[in-house]
């Protein structure tokens, strides 16, 4: 008799749904890992493990206990480093090496490998001890961006315009880090929307790339913080295949393998393609999630069978059927959270899908990041136009309502 393959996924938020249905759904048995035990994704699991996804060892010593079959970090960021680790020890499926890994889950890292391979980088510097920054104010062009260099969702992020106000900005930074390591960077400024794209390589080869389109809400308290991303990107086909072209060669350079990867981007006013992320796991926001609406590949099922050494579905550069939008609930203040309102006919027209995470009378905070989101809307829209629109002018559809 077969044993029943088991496939972890570290972590335990609501982006992990999808995984667990789909791997539920191949009939695999689904441990979920972290270490608060009341988060939503341990209710639908075959199995809790207590543990604290950023301890490698602690992780490896349980899924070897458990003798897993798979391990993912899928949408969360912080076990990815993990993951690659337990996957290499274990001999197991993952989308690149752990060294690899190491690089691009450290921003300093990242931005020093991106320059040793003649990439576009902005001016960047990673740091531990504050005094070190502070002696260095004249190495950068002012104004700089200051953020921890193990973080995702924009949090810990500033934009810094003179140095007296740079011990702040570490200050913010060092809170949201894992590892205590900062890095300060040239602010470059982006021409257009900032970019990103859900893409998935195959045996090292490029074969998929969901190029998105994110939008910023200015008057938010993190205004780094994406509050919307949108498909198909609206940027000239030159630009998409630079982009392409810059995966394949950063994925041959650092042996990537099978697997999704979720990368940000952007074209400075200078007109050069900056890479600006890129890690080895789906995207926060629920990515991948619309991706299944809006095109004909199923990127999370790929995803899975590819953690389970299960051959994949053909794996092509999508074919949209519409124009769609994530849009991230969240409130400009710090509350209770009521209720969100939506006018009628857009509700009817436009969205597909909608997720409430909250209770009403739940503490919600400021939108300071991925975190503070109050849910997600999938909308489709027929046109570009149409769709730029309802994200420009949200305030004549929606209403969030905090007390």
């Amino acid at each position: 008799m077969n044993k029943q393959k088991k496939i972890m996924l570290l972590g335990g938020i609501h982006y992990l749904l999808p995984v667990i249905k789909a791997a539920q759904e191949q009939g695999y048995y689904v441990i979920t890992a972290d270490y608060l035990p009341d988060n939503v994704a341990h209710k639908y699991s075959d199995e809790f493990c207590n543990v604290s996804i950023i301890d490698k060892e602690a992780v490896l010593a349980e899924a070897r206990k458990r003798n897993i079959d798979a391990i993912l970090s899928y949408a969360v960021d912080p076990g990815v480093v993990t993951a690659a680790y337990v996957a290499e020890q274990m001999g197991l499926p993952f989308s690149c090496s752990y060294k690899t890994a190491c690089i691009l889950q450290d921003k300093s890292m990242f931005r020093m490998f991106l320059t040793q391979n003649g990439f576009n980088v902005p001016n960047a510097k990673g740091y531990e001890k504050v005094e070190d920054a502070l002696n260095d104010i004249d190495f950068f062009h002012w104004p700089v961006i200051v953020k921890p260099v193990d973080s995702a969702g924009s949090k810990g992020v500033s934009k810094v315009d003179s140095p007296e106000k740079l011990p702040k900005a570490i200050t913010h930074a060092l809170n949201e880090s894992h590892n205590g390591h900062f890095i300060i960077e040239d602010f470059i400024e982006k021409k257009g929307f900032s970019s990103g794209s859900e893409s998935f390589f195959v045996d090292g080869e490029l074969k998929y790339n969901a190029f998105y389109d994110q939008y910023f809400d200015k008057d938010a308290v993190n205004p780094y913080t994406p509050s919307a991303e949108c498909w198909p990107a609206n940027k000239p086909e030159t630009i998409l295949q630079e982009v392409r072209n810059d995966l394949q060669r950063l994925g041959k350079l650092l042996h990537f393998r099978t697997g999704l990867f979720n990368i940000e981007w952007r074209v400075c006013t200078n007109g050069k393609v900056y890479l600006m992320e890129v890690s080895p796991r789906a995207g926060g926001n629920r990515l991948a999630e619309i991706l299944n609406y809006a095109t004909d590949v199923n990127i999370i099922d790929a995803e899975v069978r590819k953690a389970l050494h299960l051959p994949i579905n053909e794996v092509h550069e999508p074919n949209y059927n519409g124009h769609y939008a994530i849009l991230v609930l969240h409130s400009p203040k710090t509350g209770l959270y009521d209720r969100v309102e939506i006018e009628p006919i857009f509700m009817d027209e436009h969205v597909i899908e909608k997720e409430i995470r909250l209770k009403q009378g739940e503490k919600i905070n400021s939108f300071t990041g991925a975190n503070a989101a109050i849910g997600t809307l999938f909308l489709r829209f027929n046109t570009r136009k149409e769709m730029d629109k309802a994200l420009t002018y949200q305030k004549e559809w929606l209403k969030v309502v905090v007390n």
